[in-house]
């Protein structure tokens, strides 16, 4: 099995879901970037969801934009963004998957980039603005490289298109439990259950929720009906709330993903 399909596998035998773990590639800078991924592996991850930092990230709230703008400000580009890949793989085997747009994949040539993803030890790709009735070459070269596919499904989403989105991944499904963008939210959406459930009926993969989960009781609700719970922007806090303490933030960041990865056991 592919590192995806071992880590669900593996949650699945401890009665649980997967922890996702999101942080932007490169915030604030590259070595205090490795240092955080590290950390949140460190505290529980099963899967890290690395976002590709991008000057318009379209399905990202404040939080989310502002740390892509410090990794870009930093000066990570698509090569470093592959070099911190493979500088997580020296010490881990958790499954990596690309947070991106489809605008840097195409700007650098669609099998060009699978291929130096797949190199880098990227697992699977998440491409947010691309819908599979146009992911073709996506697809094509995903299935050449062998890179796993992610797609989203949203609480707006027909469900006419449920069988086509189930067929087109390959990795997992993402449900997108709230309308808009990523961000912290009070509350969990409260249709959830019946949400992972209907996508059930149309794949097999496992179906990971993120969207507005930001506590570690949040993370305890959503791991009831979900495979996997997915956490961003309340890690991406944490660096936020570090930038003055650098030295400092990796160990901070521990701690709080320890505590959100507690709320899937």
């Amino acid at each position: 099995m592919d590192r995806i399909a071992q880590a669900f596998a593996k949650t699945r035998r401890e009665k649980r879901a997967a922890f996702v773990a999101y942080l932007c590639a490169g915030d604030p800078d590259f070595d205090t970037s490795l240092a955080a991924c590290r950390a949140v592996i460190d505290a529980g991850a099963d899967v890290l969801e690395l976002g590709v930092p991008f000057s318009d990230p379209l399905a990202d709230g404040l939080t989310n934009q502002l740390a892509a703008q410090r990794a870009l400000d930093s000066g990570m580009t698509a090569a470093k963004v592959f070099e911190l890949v493979r500088r997580i793989r020296e010490k881990s085997q958790v499954p990596i998957i690309f947070y991106t747009y489809y605008n840097l994949v195409f700007s650098n040539g669609v099998d060009r980039y699978v291929q130096a993803a797949k190199e880098a030890g990227v697992d699977g790709m998440l491409t947010l603005d691309l819908p599979p009735e146009e992911a073709g070459e996506v697809q094509t070269a995903c299935t050449r490289h062998g890179l796993k596919t992610v797609f989203i499904v949203a609480p707006t989403t027909p469900a006419g298109r449920l069988a086509r989105i189930g067929a087109a991944a390959t990795g997992f499904i993402y449900y997108v439990s709230r309308e808009g963008v990523t961000g912290v939210r009070d509350q969990v959406a409260a249709n959830v259950p019946e949400a992972v459930a209907r996508i059930r009926e149309h794949t097999s993969l496992p179906v990971a929720v993120g969207f507005g989960i930001s506590t570690p009781e949040q993370v305890r609700q959503v791991a009831r009906s979900a495979d996997g719970v997915v956490v961003g922007s309340a890690l991406v806090n944490v660096i936020k709330e570090n930038l003055g303490n650098r030295a400092g933030l990796p160990a901070r960041l521990r701690i709080v993903a320890a505590e959100l990865a507690a709320g899937v056991a």
